[in-house]
């Protein structure tokens, strides 16, 4: 670091020989003549300074500017460093999913415990907390540099305030809820996970009073997920699928149902499989950075914008199981890879909110791969791997089938209408346990109910009833509301790009996925956490999120799936 130096250095710099040797010192006018002369070559030479390279002009910057570039390269590495743990947590997560050893669970959850508590410590440390607070301070950062900085110190304040135990603890039990889960979905049985689950609410009940609230306890769960929601807003939101959602299903209730019986024929797994891959590659995915392989529930996973791994899930008897998932968590991945890589580790080079992330999965899922163009694209080549089970299908009936509104049991295979009951329901059950108005005991009870509540549906197990999700095995409660605000975003946000991009839906219908990629690209993944999700939505389409932007497409496109005579509101 280069520092200010004195007067008399500087003159030493400029000048170099001493002045006070030349000429006789009682000899006034040599005294004035070398006076003249010492300042005019002190001039000169500083004029020389400052017209050399930016190195040496660097010489004259302020010593604040410098040390906040400094510190902010130190805040810089530290991030690093922390993201470089996180990645290695991640990947035992992903092995832990894929491929590890029956036996080895338990060993797992300790090395993960560890790692948790390692990083809590690193993300938690003073001085890393004193560097942020400092660069909150400058007024020489630019705009990306002053986001990052304030993103992360509001992360940070808020993991200082959970004990390094908490976390190993809350680590520790999620790797044993998991695995307990596991058990008893497969098994049919809820009281085997019962209480795991009982140890992980009561750890999120302490979790949500540690970091505090203002109205409700799920507000500060649902901040680790989708920054700046509040129960507040959600109300009113979901009352509007309530208001308006339910009634137009109802609509579509009545008319005479769609044929998709085609999906339930025998599909084989390893021609399912490359038919996946393939369509992964049409959007764009690069399998250079990033793989696919086989979970019980499909997940994305990324340990930087350079490796992201997707999974699907493959039953035979049912064909929409591989496709769905395939474009979905391929959409969540595409998000990931375009985050710049040079962000790495910083805000910027990191996902807004869920609910954003979301709206990448859900547009490419419903918006582009449930729609007819996609189709018109990729049906043929679809028949010619499957001509015995497609026979007789067109891909006008075909379109159809593939968009069926009907209730059903499992979310993650609903229809994309009814897929907002299933998360109204978990939203209200969350809310309930977090706030204590439900015990865990009683979960399957009060789930039966509002399924049959609002779907109309008798749910047969608790496998198929409130064991169907991972999510509360994670400790990720406060997670299912961003499903719903994903699928919003997702209709704004295609509406938008519908009106930028010239001919969108012809570029998709002639197999062409990027288009649509670029537009997500400039518009969404390179900008990482510069907006926050609501600065994000006003920034690309003009307003804050309008669920009528949904029910606009929602209207619109089941209006001709089911022969319906208004599409008014």
């Amino acid at each position: 670091m280069v520092q200010l130096r004195t007067n008399a250095e500087l003159q030493i710099a400029a000048h170099p020989t001493n002045p006070h040797k030349r000429g006789k010192i009682g000899d006034h006018k040599t005294c004035i003549a070398h006076s003249y002369s010492k300042i005019i070559l002190i001039t000169f030479g500083f004029y020389l300074l400052l017209s050399q390279t930016n190195t040496l002009f660097s010489f004259i910057k302020p010593t604040s500017l410098i040390m906040s570039n400094e510190l902010y390269q130190k805040y810089v590495a530290q991030s690093r460093k922390i993201s470089d743990v996180n990645a290695a947590i991640a990947l035992m997560h992903w092995d832990q999913e894929i491929y590890i050893p029956k036996n080895a669970t338990g060993l797992r959850a300790q090395q993960i415990a560890t790692l948790s508590g390692i990083l809590h410590e690193m993300a938690c440390a003073p001085e890393f907390g004193q560097i942020m607070k400092s660069l909150t301070e400058a007024s020489d950062l630019d705009t990306a540099q002053t986001r990052n900085i304030k993103d992360s110190y509001n992360n940070y304040q808020r993991r200082t305030k959970l004990s390094k135990d908490f976390v190993m603890k809350m680590s520790d039990t999620t790797s044993r809820s998991f695995h307990a889960w596991h058990k008893a979905k497969a098994e049919k049985d809820f009281s085997i996970f019962a209480p795991l689950l009982k140890e992980m609410v009561m750890l999120k009940r302490e979790q949500a009073e540690t970091l505090g609230y203002e109205d409700h306890p799920y507000d500060a769960l649902m901040e680790e997920y989708e920054p700046g929601e509040r129960v507040a807003k959600l109300d009113p939101l979901f009352a509007d699928v309530r208001q308006k959602l339910v009634g137009f299903v109802q609509e579509i209730a009545q008319q005479e149902q769609v044929d998709d019986s085609f999906l339930y024929k025998h599909y084989n797994k390893d021609k399912q499989w490359d038919y996946g891959i393939q369509l992964l590659k049409q959007m764009g995915y690069d399998f250079n950075h990033g793989r696919q392989d086989i979970a019980a529930h499909p997940f994305t996973i990324d340990f930087g914008s350079h490796d992201v791994r997707v999974t699907t899930r493959i039953k035979e008897d049912n064909v929409a199981e591989m496709i769905w998932s395939c474009i979905h968590e391929g959409g969540h991945a595409l998000y990931e890879q375009g985050l710049l890589i040079e962000n790495y580790g910083l805000p910027t080079g990191a996902a807004i909110s869920l609910g954003i992330h979301e709206s990448q999965s859900r547009l490419w899922e419903n918006n582009v791969g449930r729609s007819l163009p996609y189709w018109k694209a990729n049906f043929a080549g679809f028949k010619s791997i499957f001509p015995e089970q497609l026979q007789g299908v067109d891909v006008q009936s075909f379109y159809k089938g593939i968009n069926k509104v009907e209730p059903s049991f499992i979310r993650t295979s609903a229809d994309e209408l009814t897929y907002h009951f299933h998360i109204l329901i978990r939203y209200e059950i969350e809310k309930a346990l977090v706030e204590g108005s439900v015990a865990v005991e009683d979960l399957p009870s009060v789930w039966n109910q509002k399924y049959k509540d609002y779907l109309n549906v008798d749910v047969p197990s608790d496998d198929m009833g409130v064991l169907q999700d991972v999510h509360w095995s994670h400790g990720s409660l406060g997670y299912f509301p961003t499903y719903s605000l994903g699928s919003f975003y997702a209709a704004q946000f295609y509406q938008q790009a519908c009106k930028e991009v010239d001919d969108l839906e012809a570029q998709i219908a002639n197999g062409n996925m990027m288009p649509m990629l670029d537009w997500l690209r400039e518009k969404i993944h390179q900008h990482g956490r510069l907006y926050t999700a609501d600065e994000l939505c006003n920034e690309i389409t003009g307003e804050s999120l309008n669920f009528d932007y949904f029910m606009d497409y929602a209207r619109d496109k089941y209006a001709n799936i089911y022969g319906l005579q208004s599409v008014t509101a």
